[in-house]
């Protein structure tokens, strides 16, 4: 057997209780031992027949409260389940407290909120835009109410050649959650459908409860089209509300989010056709005026005009080209004949002209010296005119 220290166990505890469906819990009981410190922090013990457990309600969490519980109440206690190591006493660590009754509403509210939440079932990123002009508009409510005639006059005031499609659901009772998801889901299942608006008249926490459902924020989570929550008044908030992809205040601000007004749209192309035709009559004024300033130039007019100092300046250019080659071909005949009198005086005929003569042996190597060539050995003499063969019969230094 392994032999704990306290604070292993209490970690251990601790362990134990910081299981998810301990950190999210409601639970209701009789406040006793209540104690405001004046830190400000909130201390007390909520006890039913048989059990009691100590509870602690932070200043950071209990300042938004609008009563101070007081010993004996009835309330409803949201929050985690923990260990306070220093003295190995379980307690709850209270996030909102309720009184009874419509505290457990409010209760089971803020626990299904803080689940899906953390879902991400009321991310921004997932709220569809609603369309510019919708086709149809689906509601889903209940066909008798109030809710649905205001939509209808709402929608039809604002724009008559939109569709209004009536999706019967129950919005009171225990069976309305899933007729409302039925309602939904049908809804959305139409492919003119373009935006649905959900939702009931104004009523009491308890009557609008039902759009607090789970099953029905998950509908809504995952319904194709977007949604708009139109659910009681201004004041009162559902968990519709946080999944939609837009929150109306009311029924008739649900109408009006989802159909455009008819006459804004008149007015709006209108605006855009007047606009458009200043663009085009200002294009055509341009263009008037441009043409009428290339009709009264110069170029235009008397065109000769511009071409008669054109030719004029080809002609000079001709001319000065003409000359310029012509000075370029008889530099280079001097500097030709320069360079042929240079050569010719170079030439080794030249010389031979004056009485010179080239002696080669036999193998055609001139012969500068008399000990190149043998006596008896034969050499050619290069003259002026012609060649001679000759025969050594001599040769001495002199």
């Amino acid at each position: 057997m392994h032999i704990l220290q306290v604070s292993e166990l209490t970690a251990k505890i601790k362990e134990a209780l910081d299981r998810p469906e301990l950190q999210n819990v409601a639970v209701v009981g009789e406040v006793s031992n209540f104690k405001h410190h004046t830190s400000g922090h909130m201390y007390f013990s909520l006890k039913d027949e048989t059990s009691r457990i100590r509870a602690v309600m932070f200043k950071g969490k209990n300042r938004r409260l609008n009563f101070i519980p007081q010993d004996g109440d009835m309330v409803v206690a949201v929050g985690a389940v923990g260990v306070y190591e220093a003295s190995g006493d379980y307690q709850l660590y209270v996030d909102w407290l309720f009184p009874a009754g419509v505290g457990a509403l409010n209760a089971a509210f803020e626990q299904l909120k803080s689940k899906l939440e953390k879902e991400g079932l009321f991310d921004q990123a997932h709220k569809k835009p609603l369309p510019f002009l919708p086709r149809t508009v689906a509601v889903v409510t209940s066909p008798t109410g109030a809710a649905v005639r205001d939509i209808i006059s709402v929608a039809r005031r604002r724009h008559p050649g939109v569709n209004i499609l009536v999706v019967p659901a129950l919005v009171q009772g225990t069976e309305a959650p899933a007729s409302l998801v039925q309602a939904l889901e049908l809804a959305a299942q139409q492919p003119d459908v373009d935006v649905v608006i959900i939702g009931r008249g104004g009523g009491s926490f308890e009557d609008l409860a039902v759009f607090n459902d789970e099953e029905l924020a998950r509908a809504i989570f995952r319904c194709p089209k977007p949604v708009i929550s139109a659910v009681g008044h201004e004041t009162d908030v559902t968990i519709a509300d946080f999944v939609a992809d837009v929150r109306a205040p009311t029924p008739s601000a649900a109408a009006e989010l989802a159909v455009p007004s008819y006459l804004d749209l008149v007015e709006h192309l209108s605006y855009l056709e007047n606009s458009l035709r200043r663009t085009v009559l200002d294009k055509i004024r341009h263009g008037r005026r441009y043409v009428e300033q290339l009709i009264a130039s110069a170029a235009l007019r008397r065109p000769a005009d511009r071409l008669r100092p054109l030719r004029m300046r080809v002609d000079e250019l001709w001319t000065r080209l003409v000359s310029a080659a012509g000075q370029r071909i008889e530099a280079g005949r001097r500097s030709r004949d320069v360079l042929v009198a240079k050569l010719d005086a170079l030439s080794p005929l030249t010389t031979l002209a004056r009485g010179y003569a080239i002696c080669q042996d036999s193998s055609g190597s001139v012969v500068t010296s008399f000990d190149q060539v043998q006596v008896g050995g034969e050499v050619s003499v290069r003259l002026k005119r012609g060649r001679l063969w000759c025969s050594v019969v001599k040769g001495e230094d002199q």
